[in-house]
Order: structure tokens, then C-alpha cells, then sequence
């Protein structure tokens, strides 16, 4: 018997029989970093994502093939993924496991190229982006991309009674949304930094730094404002069904945070 032959003589143990009739919700591999191209608006983007995949295994199965996560990964080395290729690997995942559900979550840093305001210079700017599909065990897809976004608040009740100057402080804004259609990453990005009291950047020059001050100065936002006009912005784009909006304000005169929270199902739009 030579070596190929001793390889598949050898004991499939994951595809025994079970017989404890219990069903695994999820069972596979968790928090694989792998070299991707993302493609969004227009342009290919490399990427080291972090991913988790797993599947639901019958209450029949002993176990699945955790080899054929990282083989499924090796096979996106060739092409760029976008969020219909991102489908299109879910669903090629459940095929090679034989599953009828299951989940992939991909989180990555999304780099961004921003202009300063006044002196046009140029930087990039990072963000934190995860995408998460899904497959339930009717067939049903689901989509979510969430975003976290840095901005700028300043603080409307410090302004109001201070004689000169006000408080402000770094944001981190966070869009958790379900989507009935592909949106670019820079569309969710948009929505927030258009809600902060001002966006934030790589590089400024100081004609930059005068104008970003003068902008959150004359744009005030509580934690509470921030949520809701981002919560306003998705109710507007058509491809949100649902979301979670996140707002938390890095205090500068306190030693602790101020948070909110907007939940939508989409059952009201």
C-alpha cells in the first residue's frame, strides 16, 4: 500500500454516528487571521482580517471538518471579495460542510483616504469594520457590516454656560447594520461623521486645526444627539433594514464615559 493509499484507508472519525441526540448550534474555528482583498467602492483594498466560521452540526454527527474552514480561506487568495462574494463564500462554506446553517464573521481595519478641510493635504484615516453573514437552517441570509468611527463631540451644556472655550472630546461612533442590499463601507462612515460635532483626521495643517475647532465649537452634540441624528441618517438610506447605533464620548473633564444607544428591528420603517 503506498502513501496516497494509507491516507484514505485512514478512520473518518468526525463523520461517526452520535448518539447523545443533541444538535451543536456552532462548532468551527474562531478568530483565524488571513491575508484578504476587500473590494468597496470601486477599489481593492488589502487587508488581515480576523475570522470566526462556523456551522450547525446534526445531532447525528459526531463532528465536523475543520480542515475545510482554512481551505475554503485559501480559496479566496485569487479574487477580491466583496459583500456579494462574501455571500457567495457562506454559502460555498455549507456546501463543502454539508450544513444547512451557518455563520461567518470577518473583522478587518479599513483605511480610508481623507482631504484636510483648508489645506487639502492628504492621510489616511483608520476604521474598525466587521461584516457578519449568516445562513438559518431555512435557507435565510442575513447580512450585518459595522462600522466604528472616530469623530469629534463638543459639549452644548459647556458652551452654553461658559464665557469663553467649551469641552470636547474624542467619539467613537459605532453602526451595527442589517442590509437588504450591498452598501459601500464609506456610506455607513459618511452617515456618522456627518452626525459628530466635527469629523476627525490623519493630518492637519494649522489653517486645518483652526477651522476642525471653529466647526465643533458651532456644531455642538451631547452623546444623546449623536445617536439620534445617526439613527436619522440610516432611516433615510434604503438598504438599512435594521440597525444598533452606539455613541461613546471619551470625557475630558471626567474620569469615565458618557454612552448611548439606539436599537432598531426596521419593523417600523
Amino acid at each position: 500500500m503506498n502513501a496516497r493509499d494509507k491516507v484514505f484507508s485512514l478512520p473518518d472519525i468526525q463523520s461517526q454516528t452520535d448518539r447523545r441526540e443533541l444538535r451543536i448550534d456552532a462548532v468551527g474555528v474562531k478568530d483565524v487571521r488571513y491575508p484578504l482583498t476587500i473590494r468597496s467602492a470601486g477599489r481593492d483594498v488589502p487587508v488581515v482580517a480576523t475570522l470566526s466560521l462556523t456551522v450547525g452540526l446534526p445531532a447525528a454527527v459526531k463532528g465536523t471538518h475543520m480542515s475545510r474552514f482554512v481551505e475554503l480561506l485559501e480559496a479566496q487568495q485569487s479574487r477580491s471579495l466583496d459583500q456579494a462574494g462574501f455571500k457567495a463564500m457562506l454559502f460555498d462554506m455549507l456546501d463543502r460542510l454539508d450544513a444547512d446553517s451557518g455563520a461567518i464573521e470577518m473583522r478587518f481595519t479599513y483605511f480610508a483616504q481623507k482631504t484636510a478641510p483648508v489645506s487639502g493635504v492628504s492621510s489616511l484615516l483608520d476604521y474598525e469594520v466587521c461584516w457578519r453573514g449568516s445562513v438559518a437552517a431555512g435557507g435565510a441570509y442575513a447580512f450585518h457590516m459595522r462600522v466604528l468611527v472616530p469623530a469629534t463631540s463638543l459639549c452644548p451644556c459647556s458652551k452654553d454656560i461658559s464665557d469663553y472655550g467649551a469641552h470636547n472630546q474624542r467619539s467613537h461612533i459605532v453602526i451595527d447594520a442589517e442590509l437588504a442590499g450591498e452598501l459601500d463601507i464609506a456610506a455607513l462612515i459618511a452617515i456618522a461623521e456627518r452626525s459628530a460635532s466635527c469629523e476627525v483626521y490623519g493630518l492637519l495643517k494649522r489653517a486645518d486645526e483652526k477651522f476642525v475647532t471653529e466647526r465643533a465649537y458651532d456644531n455642538p452634540k451631547f452623546v444623546e444627539d449623536l445617536v439620534r441624528d445617526v439613527a436619522l441618517g440610516l432611516q433615510r438610506e434604503p438598504l438599512v433594514k435594521g440597525y444598533v447605533v452606539e455613541a461613546e464620548n471619551f470625557e475630558s473633564i471626567h474620569n469615565h464615559s458618557a454612552f448611548a444607544r439606539i436599537v432598531s428591528d426596521g419593523a417600523q420603517r
